[in-house]
């Protein structure tokens, strides 16, 4: 035992050492011209008193070699047991294998087990955020006799990263879990903030807990085998953290947003670090969602109300969110709040995100539809619906109940009529 303990030790020391991002050379990714240097990688530290945690965001943190991964993963492991949950397509992409090198590398001494949970090809992903799938998760955990002292790791998008947060928080009561966020959505939104959940029935995130991760590993690298849909829909919540507070990286990505789409390694890495940036800013001054939280949540209104009445799948989270923020931006400027100007530069870079900005013409969407699935939002405190809306200068919003109603009546009313819609 005391060997082990001696070399365990003396991997603890070498892997905080190893901290600082690593100096060595790394494979360079296809992508990747070999005339750029390998980008620097950065940390993002999200300050929550004695549950802080680093955001560590680079190019290759987890794809180019075990070494470099070990050193991001295994400081962050305090017990000798870890769960890798991740999906089949992951799977079948090697990333599970990775992270299971990763954190065996150099006789670490963990137990490392996986489960791939299935992806089913005839239903969207959030329908399989449910509390039966949690109950897999934790089932798994229970026959793999894991104790208090585990460590679970999400290893996928948004949808493992709710449910395997979730497990995380439920199992024992509590063990401590690691975000590795595979998709744009998940590395700028979803594994930041400690929301987890799953869905029930009728309702998106109804049954979930705060419960924050000891450490989010985004590797830009792993966002070259997203399809391009998923990419413009991680894009599409990007230019949200510009609109509400942040008018230098609005402007970045007016002037830079071709080259996310296109997976330039510089340009991801901003990206990724400017939206965790913020989002953790926001979540330091508000983690359960009193205020200013609230306030990532614009064109969300809309947007899930849209997802819901479309049914999970028809639309990708950034997809209707993008609809959503046209129809946020578009009411503030009815209201008076924004300028034209202001409003039309938020659609042309909303629809320079490849996402869509109008309901289709065969829509299931009509005013009354909107009215009722909005009417049981999180966001309605003593029945009044409180939404984020557009107010000043860019980088600019409120959290409110207080505009005039007709003009969201009116708003909802443009949006359903086919006139301003596509096929």
């Amino acid at each position: 035992g005391g060997c082990t303990m001696a070399r365990r030790l003396l991997h603890a020391i070498v892997s905080v050492v190893a901290l600082r991002p690593p100096q060595q050379r790394l494979r360079q990714p296809t992508r990747r011209p070999a005339t750029v240097a390998q980008p620097t990688t950065t940390t993002v530290e999200v300050d929550l008193g004695d549950r802080s945690y680093p955001i560590y965001i680079g190019d290759g943190l987890l794809t180019e070699d075990a070494a470099t991964a070990s050193t991001y993963l295994q400081t962050h492991v305090k017990g000798s047991q870890v769960l890798i949950v991740t999906n089949e397509i992951l799977d079948r992409l090697g990333y599970t294998q990775r992270t299971k090198a990763a954190l065996e590398y150099g006789n670490s001494g963990l137990r490392v087990e996986t489960l791939v949970l299935p992806d089913n090809e005839d239903e969207p992903s959030e329908a399989t955020k449910t509390l039966e799938n949690l109950g897999k998760i934790t089932d798994y955990a229970i026959e793999k006799a894991l104790d208090r002292k585990a460590t679970f790791v999400a290893l996928g998008g948004g949808v493992i990263g709710d449910m395997v947060g979730f497990a995380a928080a439920c199992y024992v009561r509590g063990v401590d879990f690691i975000q590795i966020p595979t998709t744009l959505m998940a590395m700028v939104d979803s594994s930041v903030g400690g929301k987890t959940a799953v869905n029930s029935k009728g309702a998106k995130n109804m049954v979930g807990a705060f419960y924050q991760p000891v450490a989010v590993v985004a590797d830009v690298g792993s966002l070259r085998t997203l399809p391009d849909r998923e990419l413009a829909s991680g894009v599409s919540e990007v230019i949200k953290y510009g609109l509400i507070r942040d008018a230098p990286f609005f402007e970045w990505l007016e002037q830079n947003i071709e080259k996310v789409l296109d997976r330039d390694s510089e340009a991801l890495i901003e990206t990724v670090e400017a939206s965790c940036r913020n989002k953790a800013e926001v979540v330091a001054l508000d983690e359960k969602e009193g205020g200013v939280r609230a306030t990532l949540n614009l064109g969300h209104t809309f947007g899930h109300a849209i997802e819901t009445k479309a049914g999970y799948g028809t639309y990708l989270h950034g997809e209707a969110v993008g609809i959503g923020t046209h129809m946020a931006a578009k009411m503030s400027r009815d209201l008076g709040w924004i300028s034209d100007e202001l409003f039309e530069r938020a659609v042309a870079l909303i629809d320079r995100a490849k996402v869509p900005i109008v309901l289709p013409l065969d829509t299931p969407l009509d005013v009354e539809s909107f009215e009722s699935i909005m009417a049981v939002d999180k966001k309605v405190a003593d029945g009044l619906l409180r939404l984020i809306l557009l107010k000043g200068e860019l980088g600019n919003c409120v959290f409110t109940g207080e505009y005039d109603r007709k003009v969201l009546k009116e708003t909802l009313e443009h949006f359903c009529d086919p006139e301003n819609q596509s096929n």
